[in-house]
């Protein structure tokens, strides 16, 4: 069974009426997945925007797995002390942005990023558990861009980060795999494992030289311990379904084998969408379904098939919630997209 957290307090998180990364993603993916029959909770989040039109899917329905709060204390698994109180302090004063401009913040943002770590680790729990055998935390805000020691990039706190650090220290965990597939590279991901060969971190996205955050160069492999135990794939602009998933056969399949991860944790972002408006590679719904097959295929040949994604990037609102869907179907049917 796959598990599903994720809650209606995700939509407090204020950034702004122009902003891309807003409260309606987590609207427009409740619906999605409603209307996919995949769940059968009230919907407290109705949508203000993106009506979605969504065939039934056949099957057994999602386990909804609830979401809870963390304590500030788990976040210094990844983040110093000094960037967890300045995202809070500024919260505390009402909000403002926490870099030059991107990462715009309101009174209830500190909170809810805690909840968006606490969907996350409550995901491992159950598939540690055994209760789920996948599952997928729909949270905002993101947390890929997130570094150790400040917040970028619409991120505040590095949600898939501490997940693999919590992994480790609570579940003895000591291999574990990270793929990102953001049309962004994950540089706080990154960054927080550059020095640790126990993390395998992969990151496809578009090339560097042509999108945020500049980061995710080829040569870019990690140093000291971690030198090996990063892959990224930088893609050009116009990248289609085809190549991509040429890039997981050919690169990112062959490295997960070799290195049989205990766990893997996917950055799931849909931003790489053809319709998308931050980015510039042409992946389709159906790609994402092919690209998440591929990883829980490497899921059940190397860990028991214990798999969590968490919510990254995917901006436009009509093409995010097929694109979860289809993500959602390749976990619970993987043998459908092969």
């Amino acid at each position: 069974m796959v598990g599903l957290c994720t809650s209606e307090r995700f939509v407090l998180h204020q950034t702004g009426p122009d902003h891309p990364e807003q409260p309606d993603r987590i609207r427009v993916i409740f619906q999605a997945v409603r209307a996919a029959g995949m769940i059968v909770s009230p919907n407290p989040l109705e949508p203000t925007s993106a009506r979605l039109s969504l065939r039934r899917l056949p099957g057994e329905k999602l386990m909804e797995i609830p979401a809870a709060s963390i304590d500030p204390a788990l976040l210094e698994m990844v983040h110093t002390s000094d960037e967890i109180e300045f995202v809070r302090r500024v919260c505390q004063e009402g909000g403002g942005f926490l870099d030059q401009s991107d990462t715009p913040v309101g009174p209830e943002s500190y909170d809810v990023a805690l909840l968006a770590v606490g969907a996350t680790l409550a995901a491992c729990d159950a598939v540690m558990a055994g209760r789920v055998r996948s599952a997928f935390a729909a949270v905002r805000p993101p947390g890929h861009h997130a570094e150790p020691n400040k917040p970028m990039g619409f991120c505040l706190f590095n949600n898939i980060a501490v997940a693999a650090r919590y992994l480790q220290r609570t579940a003895g965990i000591e291999r574990i795999a990270i793929v990102d597939f953001d049309v962004h590279h994950g540089n706080g991901t990154q960054a927080a494992f550059d020095q640790d060969g126990s993390v395998l971190f992969v990151s496809l996205h578009q090339h560097p030289r042509t999108c945020y955050p500049g980061t995710g160069f080829e040569w870019e492999t990690g140093t000291g311990a971690g030198e090996g135990k990063t892959l990224n794939i930088p893609l050009p602009p116009g990248t289609d379904d085809i190549n991509f998933l040429a890039a997981m056969d050919q690169l990112v399949v062959p490295r997960l084998d070799e290195f049989q991860p205990q766990f893997i944790l996917v950055s799931a972002g849909f931003d790489a969408h053809a319709d998308d408006p931050l980015s510039h590679l042409e992946l389709s719904e159906e790609g994402f379904g092919r690209i998440t097959q591929r990883l829980v295929a490497a899921a059940d040949r190397h860990c028991a098939g214990r798999l969590v994604s968490v919510l990254e990037g995917g901006y436009n609102l009509r093409a995010l919630g097929r694109c979860v869907v289809r993500h959602l179907e390749a976990m619970r049917d993987p043998a459908a997209w092969a």
